[in-house]
């Protein structure tokens, strides 16, 4: 699909279509320091016109008229002083009588304060007016294009996200934006009015002067464009460098302070600040290069105009010497020359950094030209789903992350609507692939999962995603207050229903404990509050979001045994009649599960209550419940049976011990008749 028609489909509006360019070439086959080469073209009238709506078309009208009146103001300023000295000439007569001299200077200064104030008053009005008239459009496009990526970044799936820099891609985001900004704003805003002045100045001086000067203006304007284009594509790579070193130098800095922890654990400061120094070095030296190439290219540019002018005067004062021009017209010429190196110079600024900002925007556009890998079919159902039917059912599903190592592997189970259903295994055995494939953050490679009867790849993702809540295992706040990381579960829940999931989850004393109670900030990605404390945050905006089916990934992993025993209590009667699925390690929290499925190398090995597993003869869920009870109580796993007897043996000893002791005491109390 062409990148333009792409691009307009995040924008969800109608677009101005300039040119029909397909633009994957873009995307493959490329390599990255001559990829901003090959795109250029194609991106230019993309950046220019693809966010600009329809609507703004009467907008536009008026920039364009209001920029052609700008124009024909600002040439008019070199004809006042041809004028006012042309005058002058007449007056003074062969030679300056010094008695008419305070007239001559009176109506010289008259012509040019009056003439020039003029020009310049209409210049600034009209250039006003048509910033002011192009801002809405220009801001409103930029707003809209920011808005759309962050949304599309949003949509991708799990992996991308995975496998993304969180530093280097928010620098590129950044860099990306303010390119869009400078597209539009200059090269909208002067791109074009500056061509045209350059043709009106062209043909003033064919018609005023001859076709030698505008010849040698032509050919000084072919020089400086070519002598541009050909510097700025050389120093193009500089660029790419530089951007490169400082999309690794932002990563290594946010990485560096989002470990600040595992960075003092160590007492690595000095490392982590030399390693940053060491991408600030490489970013330094492309700097450097990029600096220096500026000024060459800037001393060639004014080189070049200072040749072309110098020839322009020459032939202004040959036809002055013939009588075929006058004093005025030489300084005519002058003017419009000087006034033609302001645009001009501007123009090669425009170009160096359009150039510049289509590097920046080439990581936007490719980010809006990633494909998410889910995605859901065109006009898919929404899922409605009641407590009554919220089943879900696995059928003989197989997963991998990586090619050749299986997650599940051939994975079948059902849960009925109401129950609740725990998921043990080991580490690796997939219990958490489940929770992903359950959000479609990844397909599949083989079978279906149903949830009340239903394809999940045949509903809408959408209310797939709202009729799952979850508890993650590891609870990542906003940097923002813990009500507002509460009422994230349902952004329209009022306070008291926030109170009350907070109790609920027994953290509400500890909240108005705090300095700021619930505006408290939990800093960012909630390292201002203890592992339990997110941990109950992450289960109250749970409850709070109300679900048919509630998912939990270790959800009480971070808590000490007496606060998850409350909030076990307190679940029960929560997920009571509700689908609910646990995903545990400790076992002793799930031993009231209606079902327990266990899974062993990807595939499910056994399923039934606890009293049933524990039953079973050669159960690896008794082995595990087993194990996990020897550890607590300090037993070697290896003598389970022998140790857990003599453990048994030993308490049962101590206890009659103390009751000979309690007898004793009260047989020599001297206060019985025995």
């Amino acid at each position: 699909m062409p990148l333009l028609h792409e691009l307009a489909r995040y924008l969800k509006a109608p677009f101005v279509v300039v040119l029909h360019l397909p633009l994957m070439q873009c995307r493959s086959g490329v390599s990255a320091p001559s990829r901003p080469s090959a795109c250029f073209w194609s991106l230019l009238p993309l950046s220019l016109f693809v966010s600009l709506p329809i609507s703004f078309f009467a907008v536009l009208f008026l920039f364009f008229f209001f920029s052609f009146i700008l124009q024909i103001t600002s040439v008019t300023v070199p004809f006042m002083f041809k004028y006012a000295v042309d005058s002058l000439n007449q007056m003074s007569g062969p030679m300056l009588n010094l008695s008419d001299a305070p007239n001559t200077v009176a109506t010289m200064a008259t012509a040019v304060l009056i003439g020039y104030g003029v020009s310049r008053a209409g210049t600034a009005l009209f250039n006003e007016l048509r910033n002011a008239v192009f801002g809405k459009v220009a801001q409103s496009s930029i707003r809209r294009i920011a808005k759309n990526v962050f949304l599309h970044l949003h949509n991708l799936d799990l992996s991308f996200h995975l496998s993304r820099q969180t530093g280097a891609l928010s620098k590129a985001i950044d860099r990306g934006t303010r390119g869009i900004s400078f597209v539009l704003s200059a090269l909208v805003f002067n791109l074009g009015p500056t061509v045209f002045e350059m043709a009106l100045v062209s043909g003033i001086l064919y018609y005023k002067c001859g076709g030698q000067f505008a010849l040698v203006t032509l050919g000084t304007l072919s020089a400086y464009a070519a002598f541009t284009i050909t510097v700025t594509q050389w120093r193009t790579r500089f660029r790419i460098e530089m951007n490169k070193a400082d999309n690794e130098a932002g990563n290594a800095a946010i990485d560096s302070l989002l470990n600040y922890e595992t960075v003092k654990y160590f007492n690595n400061e000095k490392y982590e600040a030399e390693r940053y120094d060491g991408f600030l070095k490489v970013y330094e030296s492309s700097s450097l290069k990029t600096t220096s190439t500026l000024a060459m290219l800037n001393f060639g540019q004014n080189a070049i105009f200072s040749i072309g002018l110098t020839a322009i005067m020459v032939l202004a004062s040959k036809g002055i010497m013939a009588g075929s021009m006058t004093v005025g017209d030489l300084v005519m010429v002058n003017g419009l020359l000087f006034q033609l190196s302001l645009p001009l110079n501007f123009l090669g600024t425009v170009y160096r950094e359009t150039r510049q900002a289509l590097i920046d925007m080439d990581t936007l556009f490719t980010l809006l030209s990633v494909n998410t890998k889910i995605k859901e079919k065109e006009l898919a159902p929404s899922l409605l789903v009641t407590p009554q039917e919220a089943t879900i059912r696995f059928e003989d599903v197989y997963f991998e992350y990586l090619e050749g190592q299986k997650v599940l592997n051939g994975v079948s189970f059902e849960v009925p609507a109401g129950k609740k259903v725990a998921i043990v295994g080991g580490s690796g055995s997939g219990k958490s692939t489940i929770m992903r494939l359950l959000f479609r953050f990844y397909e599949p490679q083989q079978g279906n999962i149903y949830i009340a009867g239903q394809n999940i790849q045949d509903i809408s993702l959408e209310s797939l995603r709202k009729t799952l809540g979850v508890v993650p295992q590891d609870a990542v706040l906003f940097h923002n207050t813990i009500y507002y990381n509460l009422q994230y579960g349902n952004i329209h829940a009022s306070p008291d229903e926030v109170y009350r999931v907070a109790k609920l989850a027994g953290i509400h004393d500890a909240i108005l404990r705090m300095p700021h109670g619930y505006d408290t900030q939990v800093g960012e990605r909630g390292l201002k509050l203890s592992g339990g404390e997110k941990q109950r945050v992450a289960i109250a905006r749970a409850i709070l979001k109300n679900p048919p089916i509630l998912l939990y990934d270790e959800a009480t992993s971070s808590l000490d045994s007496i606060t998850e025993e409350n909030i076990l209590s307190s679940m029960k009667e929560m997920v009571k009649d509700r689908t609910s699925v646990f995903i545990a390690h400790r076992l002793s929290t799930i031993v009231d599960a209606d079902e327990i499925i266990v899974l062993n190398q990807g595939k499910v090995a056994e399923h039934g209550d606890h009293h049933t597993l524990l039953s079973t003869p050669g159960s690896l869920y008794a082995d595990l419940w087993h194990t996990q009870n020897s550890r607590a109580l300090g037993i070697d796993g290896d003598s389970r049976p022998q140790a857990r007897a003599e453990h048994a043996s030993q308490k049962e000893e101590e206890r009659r011990k103390l009751q000979e002791e309690i007898l004793n005491s009260v047989k020599g109390c001297g206060n019985c008749s025995c």
